[in-house]
């Protein structure tokens, strides 16, 4: 179904997709092949994601990707025709998943790299197939992971493996991410699309109790 309120329209490289039926939509990342980030995009995904969570018909929320990769990363273009005042926000946007009071799903498959990386983070789980690769290269780039990244992942995998990530960009496969805690689950890539289903039509009461418990914002 179309969405109706127009900050669900019109986006830069992705689109909303809302199935009342299932109370769940679907924020779909559609710049392939490899769905790179651009600077505008980051503020309306925070929009949508504020949208989403105020919409009295969506329960649970699901962030995926057209093709073989969830995302490469950013626009890198962007960075140097920002201004600094944009480049202040773009933590700020890219955190909208984890302020949302409903349950937030990744689906990852392919590269999850950058900002792609870091707005997975930001979500409350995490389905990688077994050809996702997590990582963060910006240091490559001269550069440090901007939006949130770094912090989110020293929470779930401590100091020392965050600094291994970070500052050698190592890739991480999905079957080690989910060893690591990174993603949920990891599973086959054509059973990617099941996975996420199947944790969509999980009873919302319990996901939210347990987003509180592990000091979530779920209302």
């Amino acid at each position: 179904m179309s969405p109706s309120d127009p900050a669900l329209t019109g986006l830069d490289g992705f689109r909303v997709e809302i199935d009342p039926a299932r109370e769940r939509a679907d924020v779909i990342l559609d710049r392939p092949p490899l769905n790179i980030v651009s600077m505008p995009q980051r503020d309306q995904l925070r929009r949508v994601f504020e949208t989403l969570d105020a919409d009295a018909r969506v329960r649970v929320i699901v962030l995926r990707a057209v093709g073989e990769h969830f995302s490469s990363g950013g626009d890198i273009r962007g960075f140097l025709e920002a201004s600094p005042e944009h480049v202040s926000k773009l933590a700020w946007n890219i955190a909208a998943p984890a302020r949302c009071g409903k349950p937030v799903i990744a689906a990852n498959r392919g590269f999850c790299f950058g900002v792609g990386f870091e707005l997975s983070l930001a979500c409350d789980f995490r389905i990688a197939s077994e050809t996702c690769f997590y990582a963060l290269p910006e240091q490559r780039l001269g550069q440090i992971p901007g939006s949130g990244g770094s912090a989110r992942l020293q929470k779930i995998v401590g100091i020392t493996r965050t600094k291994d990530i970070v500052m050698r960009s190592r890739r991480i496969a999905g079957r080690q991410a989910c060893d690591w805690g990174i993603a949920t689950e990891c599973v086959p890539d054509d059973r990617l699309e099941a996975a996420t289903d199947a944790l969509t039509e999980a009873p919302v009461e319990a996901t939210v109790r347990a987003a509180n418990a592990l000091g979530g914002v779920a209302p």
